[in-house]
């Protein structure tokens, strides 16, 4: 029986795993790989670099096979012109690796660290009663049909957009906005900016987006402000000149035919009043 068992030992002896010792910080590692491999296969996916990565799988696949089949010349091609080759996907990836920034400049962790300050929109954010004009003018614009687009500035700023524009500088009302947006008005042509409780700009040009899926029907007026949304975490509000629909742009995003409470509960959730809200609830302890 003892031999039995030695010649199976020494047959399948080929079977057995090496020893592996497994210690916190490696599954830590792990975890934080995956999540980055999850997260960068995501991205692009959802973006345009998911078809010039497809081009550039056929690519390495070319390249594969020439180092395979040992092609002298071609591989002193290659290393001879790798560095432009890297400098070429840098050019050709610059929009998604500035999103990429972006999105990580944009965590919280970051806004609220001391090193980088409080969150610029902590003081900056708009009051109700920007709340309330903005809702009344997005409302009565559009029963009458006006077409309107608001870009409602966050953390990122938005200069950038104000220089193409005009400077206005005024305090957000419901009838400023109707009569910049009003039909056959020098400033209704373009976007209006708005900065905490103020109009800082008129007839500002905004990037469109060039998002396959959005829908043919929409004009101009909506793929600019999905396009700034895309750019930057300003929230846009878009009132349609055709059918009088209330649409919502935030990330990219676009939220059509949405209703009075929607646009407000919208609103109320972007003026950030969860430090007041923490700030009662302390004194309120304390009492």
């Amino acid at each position: 029986m003892s031999s039995l068992v030695a010649w199976i030992d020494s047959h399948l002896n080929f079977l057995r795993l090496p020893n592996v010792s497994v210690t916190a910080t490696d599954i830590v590692e792990i975890l934080i790989l995956t999540w980055l491999v999850y997260r960068l296969l995501n991205f692009i996916k959802t973006s345009h670099a998911w078809t010039l990565l497809r081009g550039i799988l056929i690519i390495a696949a070319a390249l594969a096979a020439v180092y395979l089949f040992q092609m002298d010349t071609l591989i002193y091609i290659i290393n001879q012109g790798m560095s432009i080759v890297i400098i070429t996907l840098v050019v050709v990836f610059q929009p998604e690796l500035r999103k990429v920034l972006e999105t990580l400049g944009e965590r919280e962790i970051l806004n609220h660290s001391f090193l980088f300050g409080q969150n610029r929109n902590a003081a900056g954010r708009f009051s109700d009663r920007t709340v309330d004009e903005l809702v009344r003018a997005c409302v009565e614009m559009s029963s009458e049909r006006t077409g309107a687009l608001i870009v409602i500035e966050q953390n990122e700023n938005l200069h950038e957009y104000e220089r193409t524009g005009i400077e206005i500088d005024a305090l957000v009302t419901s009838q400023l906005l109707i009569n910049i947006f009003e039909h056959n008005t020098p400033l209704h042509d373009g976007a209006v900016i708005v900065r905490g409780d103020r109009v800082t700009a008129a007839t500002c040009y905004l990037p469109l987006s060039d998002n396959k899926s959005l829908s043919k029907a929409l004009g101009t007026r909506h793929r600019a402000g999905v396009g700034v949304s895309e750019m930057t975490d300003s929230f846009t509000i878009i009132v349609s000149e055709e059918t009088g629909g209330i649409s919502a742009a935030y990330k990219g995003e676009l939220q059509r035919n949405i209703t009075e409470k929607m646009l407000r509960d919208r609103l109320v959730e972007l003026q950030n009043k969860v430090v007041v809200q923490k700030k009662k609830r302390r004194t309120r302890r304390a009492g």
